[in-house]
């Protein structure tokens, strides 16, 4: 199975998904977005792909969205894709990729309905036991 994760590792939640998708048995294909930035196609793809629209994948907190008018309703698709590929912590992490399909892994556990394999127990980080 082939996995492609976009992942901040500063990030927590971005940090439980990469490990569950190796404990399911799979070394996925890991984009540290922070530093290979996105490009206007790569992001219209992905908020396709995840259902989740280019607002849906807006990175509010911890970032200059609200300050640079992102978050209002208003707010063009055109406005939000150029803000994001200017600046690639606006973008939501981590999106993760497989033959099953593309999501925001927020919470984590969304992750599990795109793996083969998923672990039928996983203990995160903060020490959350996830399944069994």
């Amino acid at each position: 199975m082939t996995v492609t994760v976009y992942h901040n590792p500063k990030c927590g939640t971005s940090r439980n998904v990469l490990d569950m998708v190796r404990a399911s048995g799979v070394e996925p294909e890991v984009v540290e977005y922070l530093k290979t930035g996105w490009t206007a196609d790569q992001l219209t793809d992905l908020a396709t792909r995840t259902g989740e629209g280019l607002k849906g994948l807006l990175r509010e907190r911890g970032t200059s969205a609200e300050e640079r008018g992102l978050t209002a309703e208003d707010v063009s698709d055109a406005a939000l894709l150029a803000a994001m590929v200017e600046d690639p912590v606006l973008v939501n992490r981590p999106i993760v990729i497989t033959p099953k399909g593309a999501a925001l892994c927020r919470p984590s556990e969304r992750v599990l309905d795109l793996l083969d394999r998923p672990p039928s127990r996983f203990v995160k980080e903060d020490g959350e036991v996830v399944g069994g």
